[in-house]
């Protein structure tokens, strides 16, 4: 049972009898005659069960978009049932309107609709859904709770998708001059044409400018079917927040743009996840859903605050490819990390693969350099010189071992990670 605001203004409207008959027989029974409507009030207001109460399944949506879940309410009693639902669900699930006032009748069945806007990444889920039914007087009535089983999941934004048409621009520009730029073993020939100023004079076919009396180079179709695997860091150095998003997400908006592009320009993308374990593993995905593999693979993860296993992590990848292949490690750049745990496995990975560590940094660090207004200033600056001087340290440790360090901010790493990957392409280093 439960009591609304008229109840009380009741209460507080004996305050006239009791002023105009004061005495502790007119308190006793203006509070008796209370009780005795409020049980009448919620005795008529009927029973709250007996409704049968399903959920029709959520369709996955980017984070910042909306979705809608729908109620399907069924009276199989006699009687019309006139109350109100409240569809509870978990606050990062952003539900909006999910109170709603029914009148299903005998027989029939309500469709009632919940409009939500996730805002955290994950699977977010309903709560329990609670039955109002009101007594004829408005001043009591009867609740129940029930759980109706439902779930939405809100999948990366991939805010950097963007920043692909023009990758791609610049990706298909490649396959038309890599022709003359990529030799060797693993291209293979697509056509002859004629020999232009700047071509490459080794490319030339001679037995070809014989026949046609007129110099003809080869050209030949880029390297397909590269090997990509991107390692992602859920460990504790990716729950750091940068502005007001955690590495992680900003980790996962890179290997997206990343794979979105390699997978146009033919190369097969594997993705492990973990940290002192293997959370998640996308391997063998086609082109046509490996976004969607993806996707789905890490809107579930969650940093831990642990610290990552690289051992562990680097036997996985080896497990993946035994061949040369583009190792991409979205880790932050944080040196006693780095320094630990890192280190040891990454001299054995950068004689194997070909090794990119992306790291996503603070642009905080260089606003507090900047500025030394006060004493405060002064030391929060001498705080940022220090802990840039750190990372650049460790960049140049990681360097020295052979390895491609891309630091930059949230906005910047996609795009960083993408145009090294393009220029890694157009010279044939893949």
């Amino acid at each position: 049972m439960f009591l609304t605001g008229r109840f009380f203004a009741l209460v507080l409207l004996g305050a006239v009898p009791t002023v105009v008959y004061p005495s502790y027989a007119t308190v006793a029974l203006w509070v008796l005659f209370c009780l005795l409507v409020l049980t009448v009030d919620a005795l008529a207001a009927g029973q709250a069960s007996g409704l049968h109460i399903e959920r029709r399944p959520t369709v996955p949506i980017r984070l910042g978009d909306e979705t809608t879940s729908v109620l399907l309410v069924a009276n199989p009693g006699t009687r019309t049932f006139r109350g109100q639902l409240r569809d509870a669900w978990q606050p990062s699930a952003g539900a909006v309107d999910n109170r709603h006032r029914v009148s299903v009748p005998p027989g029939e069945r309500r469709a009632l609709t919940t409009v939500l806007r996730p805002v955290r990444r994950g699977d977010r889920q309903a709560v329990r859904v609670t039955i109002r039914r009101t007594g004829p007087l408005g001043l009591a009535g009867r609740q129940r709770s029930v759980f109706v089983p439902g779930s939405v999941r809100a999948l990366p934004p991939f805010d950097s998708r963007k920043h692909l048409p023009s990758r791609l621009a610049r990706l298909r520009q490649l396959d038309g001059r890599s022709a003359v730029r990529i030799r060797g073993q693993g291209t293979e020939f697509d056509s002859l044409r004629d020999y232009v100023e700047g071509d490459d004079v080794r490319s030339i076919d001679w037995r070809a400018t014989a026949r046609r009396r007129s110099t003809v180079v080869r050209t030949w179709q880029p390297e397909k079917d590269r090997h990509i695997v991107i390692v992602l860091d859920t460990s504790r150095t990716s729950a750091g927040r940068v502005g007001d998003v955690p590495r992680l997400d900003a980790a996962m908006d890179s290997a997206l743009l990343l794979a979105a592009l390699a997978s146009h320009a033919g190369d097969r993308v594997d993705l492990i996840a973990g940290d002192r374990r293997v959370h998640r593993r996308v391997v063998g995905s086609k082109r046509t859903s490996l976004l969607s593999d993806l996707v789905n693979a890490m809107a579930p993860l969650e940093p831990a605050l642990l610290e990552a296993d690289w051992p562990l992590l680097a036997a996985e990848v080896s497990t993946l490819s035994r061949q040369r292949a583009l190792l991409v490690l979205l880790t932050p750049l944080e040196p006693a990390a780095v320094e630990e745990s890192l280190l040891p496995p990454l001299s054995v990975l950068a004689q194997r693969y070909r090794v990119v560590i992306a790291s996503v940094s603070d642009p905080a660090l260089s606003t507090m350099l900047a500025e030394r207004g006060d004493a405060r200033e002064v030391f929060d600056a001498a705080a940022a010189a220090r802990t840039i001087a750190l990372r650049d340290r460790t960049a140049d440790a990681v360097g020295r071992l052979g390895v491609t360090v891309i630091d930059a901010s949230p906005e910047n790493l996609p795009t960083g990670l993408a145009d090294h990957y393009l220029l890694l392409k157009s010279r044939g280093l893949l």
